[in-house]
């Protein structure tokens, strides 16, 4: 199926020219699938998601946007961006030496209740809102809870040798795949030193704890889109919901159905949970 623009171009505007430290756009997508090619701009971004699950895409890692996660893209920073199904989002523009706390590297954030509620405030002012007043105080409030919100280390590093990055495309084709690392070597033209050495240096992961951050980020998708965790865990390739669930929890600190009901609290007026430690690899 073909993807649609996520925002239609009577909605965009020049944000890097807008004269205020943040200008904010909402927009939904029902059944069909959006994208956003790469690109950049001067201004960082916010990228939220309120229904769905949205995957921000920069050269040397994929970010993984659970419902009440938001990705942060720096200024100046190559992108792309997709989501699949029934999507809501919320992408706010920031200058950015708007506040000194902002990150200055991709990452995934929470969302809690309060700047959930000022972005759907903000979302609703005029390009030119009034800096002084109600307005302003608001918006120097949302960046004070932006700047406040807790990292979620849901993230997948790519490697930039263009060998590796055949074996990320393997993977990611077929992540049930369980070959040796020898013959996972011997498909890229590398010894399995080699590349396991490589791996390491180039996304700081192992290559057993780069496959188990694939599937949770897999896990997250196909949860998220309603699949149970039985099937989710045959079609990453383990015999059993159990082992899957084991995995899950060692790496995120709770099992997938309490992990989702807490990104998800913020929907009923609850104020969602942060992961224990972000997700840890051992």
């Amino acid at each position: 199926m073909p993807r649609q623009p996520l925002l239609a171009p009577a909605a965009l505007f020049d944000v890097d020219s807008l004269p205020r430290p943040v200008a904010a756009l909402s927009a939904s997508m029902v059944s069909k699938g959006w994208e956003q090619e790469r690109h950049h701009h001067r201004k960082a971004q916010l990228l939220y998601s309120v229904k769905g699950i949205l995957n921000c895409e920069v050269e040397d890692g994929v970010w993984i946007v659970p419902p009440h996660c938001a990705v942060w893209i720096p200024g100046n920073l190559l992108h792309s961006a997709r989501g699949a199904g029934d999507t809501e989002c919320y992408c706010l523009f920031v200058e950015p030496d708007a506040v000194p706390a902002l990150p200055t590297c991709c990452c995934t954030l929470a969302v809690g209740s309060l700047l959930h509620e000022l972005l759907l405030r903000v979302v609703g002012f005029p390009p030119l809102y009034q800096t002084e007043g109600p307005q302003g105080r608001l918006v120097a409030t949302l960046l004070d809870e932006l700047s406040a919100a807790p990292v979620e280390d849901l993230h997948l590093p790519l490697p930039r040798d263009p060998r590796l990055r055949q074996l990320a495309e393997m993977l990611l084709a077929d992540p049930t795949d369980k070959a040796p690392l020898g013959i996972r070597a011997r498909r890229i033209g590398m010894s399995e030193r080699s590349m396991s050495r490589l791996l390491l240096q180039e996304t700081g992961m192992s290559f057993g704890r780069w496959r188990r951050q694939l599937h949770i980020i897999l896990a997250l998708q196909r949860l998220t889109r309603g699949e149970s965790v039985q099937t989710v865990a045959l079609e990453l390739g383990y015999e059993n919901a159990s082992g899957f669930v084991t995995m899950f929890r060692k790496a995120v600190g709770k099992p997938p159905a309490r992990y989702l009901f807490e990104r998800t609290a913020g929907a009923a007026g609850g104020e969602p949970v942060p992961a224990t430690g972000m997700i840890r690899l051992a």
